[in-house]
């Protein structure tokens, strides 16, 4: 069986709207970010992480706000993670299987909720335009903070805020959890942070454009990655895109008699002419080992490759899966897994 890919054209590149009644001057509504020149941590403000996970250890970082003033997009290290008017930093879960099993999401600083929305449906995109318009934040809340700050918070799962209008949370409160209503085609909670109104990025919140002076508003800054490996398995066929992303296209156990055996991995942050490798051992040896080349950007992508049952049967025993992504020769994501034939 040859290498598979897949393309992911619109993948990661949805624009977060407006909440009627957030008093959100538009900023969320597509239109290009304004930076507010700003010190970091005027005022004593910070930021901790919105999200109960680690990024790079169970979600990542998969949009950064736009720094490009133009057309393009450039985030605040000059690299591609983000699309053109994107105001926000999007904190992205792997899997729909990582947002069943529930990501809660947190308040960033002390503050007052100022907004809130509930009862939107989990289905992202899928929702016709008209349904959606004007609530493409999703289930959200906004919060108020000391010196003019304010944070919000998008894509949260129906049913699931936690807050009222007018308490007072603390850092680190439980705000609700990580869904996928409102606009967007992936899981992950939508952060913006504004300062009297105008969109602030809280990596290089003094920049007018990307590569910063390394100033910061989070207290403990999450590492910049440009791309890496969100999931790998075996499957005994090539794995459909839709199981993919939901997290189910894996088998820890295929039967001897399968029909092919399969390596497929999914990442995230492509780059025209990233390399993913792919390489099936086996009880026998290698039974697979072949590069592909990504000949264009893709937000997130998988590629697929194996061989097809030649015997009557595979050989049993225990099939380890690695599969790696290069960039300029340099590994920046590899992820092994396992299965057993029987």
């Amino acid at each position: 069986m040859p290498g598979s890919e897949h393309r992911e054209d619109r993948a990661a590149r949805v624009r977060t709207g407006g909440v009627p009644g957030f008093g959100l001057r538009a900023a969320l509504a597509g239109i290009a970010c304004v930076v507010l020149p700003l010190s970091a941590g005027a005022g004593g403000f910070g930021l901790s992480l919105p999200i109960d996970c680690t990024p790079g250890d169970g979600c990542h970082i998969q949009n950064y706000v736009d720094h490009d003033p133009g057309d393009g997009k450039r985030d605040y290290r000059c690299g591609g993670l983000s699309y053109d008017g994107h105001t926000g930093t999007d904190f992205a879960l792997p899997t729909r299987a990582a947002l069943r099993a529930g990501v809660d999401v947190l308040a960033a600083a002390p503050g007052v909720v100022t907004a809130i929305r509930d009862g939107m449906a989990d289905t992202g995109a899928d929702m016709a335009a008209g349904d959606i318009e004007g609530r493409e934040c999703g289930n959200g809340v906004r919060l108020s903070h000391a010196d003019g700050y304010e944070t919000q918070y998008c894509h949260l799962a129906r049913m699931s805020v936690a807050v009222r209008v007018g308490q007072a949370v603390d850092r680190g409160d439980r705000l609700g959890r990580v869904g996928m209503s409102g606009l967007t085609q992936f899981p992950h909670l939508h952060l913006t942070l504004r300062r009297n109104g105008a969109v602030i990025d809280p990596f290089a919140p003094a920049a007018s454009g990307c590569g910063g002076n390394g100033q910061t508003l989070w207290q403990t800054p999450p590492a910049y990655v440009a791309g890496g490996m969100l999931e790998a398995g075996f499957a005994p066929a090539l794995p459909g895109y839709d199981a993919i992303r939901d997290g189910t296209a894996a088998r820890p156990a295929i039967p001897a008699g399968a029909d092919a055996l399969v390596l497929f991995g999914y990442a995230f942050g492509g780059r025209t002419g990233d390399r993913m490798t792919l390489r099936i051992d086996g009880p026998q040896g290698i039974l697979f080992d072949q590069a592909m080349v990504l000949d264009r950007e893709q937000a997130r992508f998988f590629r697929a490759g194996g061989k097809r049952r030649n015997a009557d049967r595979w050989a049993p025993g225990l099939y380890t899966g690695t599969v790696r992504l290069l960039r300029e020769g340099e590994e920046i994501g590899r992820m092994q897994t396992r299965t057993t034939i029987r």
